[in-house]
């Protein structure tokens, strides 16, 4: 068969957090650019890439299975691997038969080095994140707008300078950095063009955004003049929910009342060994700040258990404070050892002691029945009442009856029945007020489209 003039295919899989969705968006998009065709999951791409997380081991096994799958799927094609696991393991990828590519954080962006050959089985190529001064910019496609979607992530910040005992993003993004304002602006606008209707903005720590004399509340101001309905702020550290910018997301028809405020103790203690920036008691009142100041405000919250050293007080502080907060949704994770993190170093020397893999099994039991609670009461309050919901998804038979489903400002998840797939085509992509009557054993609302 002649090959001559055949584009090239790329392929790419995420996982983790939404700035690495941003990031692949923006790497596919430099394929394009390149006179690449992006590949669909069925077909046979020239080349695969993984982008990798490491936030967690669970992570970090995800990704390894990731990689043996797309290797096993794809024979015949290049595979790359690049992300946060990447970035800090490339030792242990070289190890996995099939990988033939891996990069760093600032490679990554680069297509020419997905396709360099080099005489050893893997070409690896990292970046000491001490050297990495810019963040790159990064958005959901524009050239080849993600199939049914209609919110895009776009990436205003990269880095970290908070330094968590615990955490590994500093060592594999590096210190906190920002892009310029005028090329976020430039981003968004692209977007808006492209058709979004939500934008998404993403980084590791986006409230400590810089550009020049520009703060993160200076960027929602000059966001309000984009061609979109929505912006939607993702997870935003307690410390820097300040009072103006919950004002300024109070009085704004384009920000969404949601934060995702990540808690990760309600002890005292157990925050201070982690190096977090704020107490319990600053936690809630930040929270109860937003939630009193902004309607229909909805705040999610991650918390770590099994955090070394975590005593039963410590645990039930957490699930105290918990208890009588006003969240919308929980993120429990059980803390596990990073290599090269200060916890890690501190288990090792002894001076923290690990909790009990049953301990830890039963408070994470506990917390996820927690969490369920909260989401179900949270939820239970818009039964009977009408939201406006972005519809994103249609499933169903063509020609046949179907769900659409979508989410309302308030990041509730919500699907309606309709009648044929054609009736999707008119909804999906597009806002309606919903009549909520109904929410069913997942904790999803139901209810039918009334305008």
């Amino acid at each position: 068969m002649d090959n001559v003039g055949k584009k090239k295919r790329v392929f790419a899989i995420t996982l983790g957090c939404k700035l690495n969705y941003a990031e692949t968006s923006s790497i596919l998009d430099r394929f394009v650019k390149n006179g690449w065709e992006i590949a669909e999951g069925d077909d046979m791409p020239d080349l695969v890439i993984i982008h990798t997380c490491a936030v967690t081991s669970q992570a970090g096994q995800k990704s390894r299975q990731q990689i043996r799958k797309m290797i096993k799927r794809y024979p015949r094609s290049r595979i790359a691997v690049t992300g946060c696991y990447a970035q800090l393991h490339p030792d242990r990828l070289e190890t996995i038969d099939g990988v033939h590519v891996i990069l760093g954080v600032r490679e990554k962006y680069i297509p020419e080095k997905y396709m360099t050959e080099v005489r050893e089985a893997v070409y690896r190529e990292l970046s000491s994140p001490e050297s990495i001064q810019d963040a790159e910019p990064a958005h959901s496609l524009v050239e080849k707008r993600e199939k049914g979607r209609t919110r895009a992530f776009l990436k205003i910040q990269d880095g970290c300078d908070y330094a968590c005992a615990y955490c590994t993003i500093p060592l594999a993004r590096g210190k906190s950095r920002s892009v310029p304002l005028e090329t976020v602006l430039a981003g968004a606008g692209r977007l808006a063009e492209a058709g979004y209707h939500e934008i998404v903005l993403t980084g590791v720590n986006i409230a400590d955004y810089r550009s020049g004399r520009n703060t993160f509340v200076d960027l929602l101001f000059e966001l309000e003049s984009v061609d979109v309905s929505r912006i939607r702020i993702s997870s935003i550290e307690p410390d820097i929910l300040s009072d103006r910018l919950i004002e300024t997301a109070a009085s704004s028809s384009k920000i969404m009342p949601h934060f995702h405020l990540p808690l990760q103790s309600g002890s005292d203690a157990i925050l201070a060994a982690m190096g977090r920036r704020y107490s319990a008691t600053g936690y809630r009142e930040r929270l109860m700040k937003a939630v009193s100041a902004i309607p229909h405000c909805a705040v999610g919250a991650d918390v770590i258990i099994g955090y070394p050293g975590e005593t039963e007080a410590d645990f039930m502080a957490t699930f105290g404070l918990l208890e009588s907060i006003p969240v919308a949704y929980l993120h429990v994770f059980t803390c596990s050892l990073r290599p090269g993190t200060q916890l890690s170093r501190q288990v090792s020397s002894g001076i923290r002691q690990n909790v009990s893999s049953a301990v830890s099994r039963e408070r994470s039991r506990l917390l996820h029945e927690l969490a369920e609670k909260k989401q179900r009461e949270y939820a239970s309050c818009y039964l009977g009442k009408t939201l406006v919901v972005l519809f994103e998804e249609h499933r169903g038979m063509k020609g046949e009856k179907g769900m659409v489903s979508g989410y309302s400002p308030n990041y509730l998840r919500v699907q309606c029945r309709i009648g044929s797939s054609a009736q999707a085509t008119d909804i999906v992509g597009r806002e309606r007020r919903v009549m909520i009557e109904n929410m069913n054993e997942d904790l999803i609302l139901e209810g039918r489209i009334v305008t």
